[in-house]
């Protein structure tokens, strides 16, 4: 079994062990939003996200954040809002790290191996651990509370998962680690 497929597969059980359901579309590796674009035309009433990995100046903290895959981000209104200095993309090695995830990969089924670290004492950095036990804080637009059904890469970008927003919710109370919604302007 390749990486990629042990990626999506580790998402997949996960999901299947814990009762949510899920929809899976293939499709060729995609690095981008507009080629996701052509091929999520086919999947009707799902918010398909695009997530970005952040980290702290001091790059002791993680952020990951989900928005709907037509908005841009402003970097600088969560700077102001988690009063943590200047953000600056993570680099791959803090991926694998914290989310098991390479680039263009990045997915909120990576905290699937966050709520693994975070219980795991092997090569954890104190410094890293919020409160809660967990590396990555995660913040996620408003309006997906909204959606009836959100789209995410199952941690590698041949495939897109959809999931219902109440399994969504479940997911996140599964990681249990500290989230919050954001607006996110169009």
């Amino acid at each position: 079994m390749t990486e990629r497929e042990e990626l999506r597969k580790k998402v997949l059980d996960f999901l299947e062990s814990n009762g949510i359901a899920y929809e899976l579309y293939e499709h060729p590796e995609l690095s981008s939003i507009t080629e996701c674009l052509e091929y999520w035309k086919d999947i009707h009433d799902a918010v398909h996200c695009k997530n970005l990995f952040f980290r702290n100046h001091k790059g002791n903290r993680h952020y990951l954040v989900s928005l709907e895959c037509h908005k841009e981000f402003d970097i600088h209104s969560l700077e102001k809002k988690i009063k943590e200095g200047k953000l600056s993309f993570a680099s791959p090695e803090r991926m694998i790290r914290c989310l098991g995830v390479h680039p263009g990969s990045v997915s909120a089924f990576g905290l699937i191996n966050d709520m693994q670290l975070s219980t795991s004492s092997d090569c954890v950095d104190e410094k890293e651990l919020f409160q809660n036990g967990h590396r990555v804080k995660y913040f996620i637009d408003g309006d997906l509370r909204l959606a009836g059904r959100i789209s995410f890469h199952p941690c590698e970008n041949t495939a897109s998962v959809v999931i219902s927003k109440d399994d969504f919710l479940k997911f996140l109370s599964l990681w249990g680690g500290e989230y919050e919604w954001i607006d996110v302007q169009p």
